[in-house]
């Protein structure tokens, strides 16, 4: 029953987005019914397939030639990313459904999100390295499509191109480690390496180490990648709830603490995913703290909390990682659509022609704020209790300068959330705008939301014993949710992080007052502004990309037996490299 649950999960919303791109524009309410339908329809498979998930089930599909058996492992983590990237995902399409009501083109909108989710799903599930570099590179076709969905707007064309090259980074290093891999074990199936890393010489084993912190770095928005993540939020917001709570991000991430048996050993590679961890988590707070666009302060928001768990996994605490994985998913969601609400309120993304909202918009400020506590990292809220866990991780024999560094980007983050949250619904209105609360079906996509950034906390304790039971190379240990509570509360660093965060909120709270502070850092804030030289470097690659692209096309003249030619000897290398890594 497992494996039927399985191929729900991926094949769901893949046959939706079939059916909805046959059907097309024909009826609107029909189109959005069918994305719910199916969506929420994988969001229940993945459900029924969490049970499962303590079993570490292995299912083999046997493909013959040099591919061998494309394999799927039902395990603990598996299993919950896709019932993150189902549930959440079916949530952002309930959303859509007032916020996209009127658009045109909806039916390739809504196939790409359905394509979108079932290749997360496939790409968590799957133990075959090569086919998730296939599931891989669906998620950046889908999240290049649904970020470039307004084609006639020149910044979401190009917010999709370069989003679109610079996670190709990650794709390179994924493909040479499954190159590597098949090479010196004759297999795709990543399983052998995680329970005994010696099967690959110590050498390739680096090569594929830090190839996969590349890949990881590029898919998840880290350092020094960082900067397509922002530019991505031309999208439709729901997009841009999905991508950053859902799918594409949370794969990077994913990739680095499934991997972690085989690579902790290779040396510097945990200190090197520590380090990119805090300059992403570092970073991004600064930009986040300065922009003014009410989106791209949550996508550097995104990038810090990614960085925080990158952090995580660098510095031994795998479990911490993907239970703050779990909340961000969660509340970063529930920010995510309720910016859309407001955006689609007053349709401005500009927080200085904002304020005053809240008094028109009661329950879109209650909700946003639930999710801001928990990004800043408030006690009860979810965030709280995995940034905690994180911290504490930290102080296990890793390096303290690093430990002082991710406790001052909480402090950051509470600055940043209050700031965002006083400018948008507090304060005088400043600019005439005609406002309006959020719908019906956004309402039923953030209340759900809302109400897990209260409570998903309380899953600590199952979420660790079905991680731990079904990934026995992680040897991970873990408690009871109420073990996990009394350690934090115990733990004296948990109260020196509070006061961290005490100290941004009233910095947040009163930053007029320290405007003359602001001045006197102006450098840093102008450094920030400009994402400390990141976004030419990043844009001069994208620009060297589209040129190189520009002059190859003289290789692909329009003629049949040319063509042809490339295609075959294209082919024969391809052949001839399997061919001599199978002996």
């Amino acid at each position: 029953m497992a494996m039927t649950w399985l191929m729900l999960t991926i094949g769901l919303p893949w046959l939706g987005a079939l059916v909805i791109w046959l059907v097309g524009d024909r009826d609107e309410k029909f189109t959005h019914l069918l994305a719910v339908a199916f969506s929420v329809a994988a969001g229940g498979a993945a459900l029924l397939l969490l049970p499962y998930g303590k079993e570490r089930l292995l299912f083999a599909i046997p493909m013959g030639g040099v591919f061998g058996d494309f394999t799927f492992v039902v395990d603990g983590l598996g299993v919950f990313l896709a019932a993150i990237a189902t549930v959440v995902g079916s949530l952002a399409v309930i959303f859509s459904v007032d916020y996209m009501h009127g658009e045109q083109q909806l039916a390739r909108y809504y196939a790409f999100v359905l394509f979108f989710i079932g290749g997360m799903a496939g790409l968590v599930l799957t133990s075959n390295l090569l086919l998730m570099f296939f599931f891989w590179e669906i998620t950046a076709l889908c999240s290049y499509a649904l970020i470039s969905f307004h084609n006639d707007d020149p910044k979401a064309v190009a917010g999709g191109i370069k989003a679109l090259i610079i996670t190709q980074f990650g794709g390179i290093g994924l493909l040479a480690g499954a190159l590597l891999l098949y090479a010196y074990t004759g297999s795709n199936d990543f399983q052998p390496l995680l329970e005994n890393p010696a099967i690959v010489p110590a050498g390739v084993l680096a090569w594929m180490g830090f190839g996969c912190l590349i890949a990881a770095a590029a898919k998840s928005a880290q350092f020094p990648f960082q900067t397509w993540l922002p530019d991505a939020m031309e999208a439709p917001t729901p997009i841009s709830a999905l991508i950053h709570a859902a799918t594409m991000v949370n794969a990077g991430v994913y990739l680095l603490a499934r991997f972690y048996p085989a690579f902790a050993i290779v040396p510097g590679w945990r200190e090197a995913v520590m380090i990119c961890g805090m300059l992403s988590a570092l970073l991004a707070a600064m930009m986040a703290m300065v922009a003014t666009d009410l989106k791209r302060v949550l996508a550097y928001s995104t990038v810090s909390q990614l960085g925080f768990m990158v952090y995580a996994v660098g510095a031994g605490g795998v479990f911490a990682s993907q239970f703050h994985l779990l909340s961000h998913s969660v509340f970063k969601a529930l920010l995510f659509l309720a910016a859309g609400a407001v955006i689609h309120s007053i349709g401005t993304r500009d927080m200085r022609q904002m304020g005053g909202l809240g008094q028109h918009m009661p329950l879109t400020r209650a909700v946003f704020i639930v999710g801001g506590l928990a990004l800043a990292g408030i006690p009860i809220f979810n965030g709280f209790w995995s940034k905690e866990l994180i911290l504490e991780a930290g102080l296990h024999g890793n390096p303290l300068w690093l430990y002082g560094l991710m406790v001052l980007v909480v402090g950051l983050t509470a600055f940043y959330t209050v700031r965002m949250i006083a400018m948008v619904f507090y304060g005088e209105a400043r600019a005439g705008l005609h406002v309006h609360d959020a719908g019906s079906a956004m309402k039923v996509a953030l209340l759900p939301l809302a109400i897990g950034s209260l409570t998903t906390w309380l899953l600590a304790g199952p979420f660790g014993h079905l991680l731990a039971e079904s990934l026995p190379a992680h040897h991970l240990e873990v408690h009871s949710t109420w073990a996990m509570v009394e350690e934090v509360i115990a733990a004296p660093a948990t109260y020196l992080a509070l006061g961290v965060v005490a100290i941004g909120l009233l910095a947040g709270w009163q930053r007029k007052r320290l405007i003359p502070l602001g001045q006197a850092l102006g450098g840093v804030s102008k450094a920030a502004a400009e994402s400390f030289g990141f976004e030419a470097i990043n844009r001069g690659v994208v620009i060297a990309t589209q040129k190189l692209a520009e002059a190859l096309r003289v290789t692909q003249p329009g003629l049949l037996n040319w063509n042809v030619f490339a295609i075959v000897c294209a082919l024969l290398i391809l052949l001839a490299s399997l061919a001599v890594g199978g002996r």
